[in-house]
């Protein structure tokens, strides 16, 4: 048997970028929205990406505050101010 044979089926197939995930999203919200107008998609759309975002990156660290400033490349008191304003304290 060939141990440096790789087996395609294992591979991972390339990854779709953030982005298209989000655009995706949008396009599907403005589709749900029927014609109507909003006035306030910008404060929305940065509400309903930070909340997860903050979320999973601090369950990836744990919890830890800092690093998970660090890790989003903002300063730890601007991660806590979110987490205030979105209620995730």
């Amino acid at each position: 048997m060939n141990a440096d044979r790789t087996d395609s089926s294992t591979r991972e197939a390339p990854r779709t970028p953030l982005r298209e995930h989000v655009a995706t999203s949008i396009q599907r919200y403005l589709g749900d929205l029927n014609g109507n107008d909003t006035d306030n998609l910008y404060e929305v759309a940065l509400r309903e990406l930070e909340i997860p975002l903050f979320v999973e990156v601090l369950n990836f660290c744990d919890g830890n505050q800092s690093r998970a400033a660090a890790m989003l490349g903002i300063h730890r008191a601007t991660l806590r101010k979110k987490l205030r304003e979105y209620g995730l304290t």
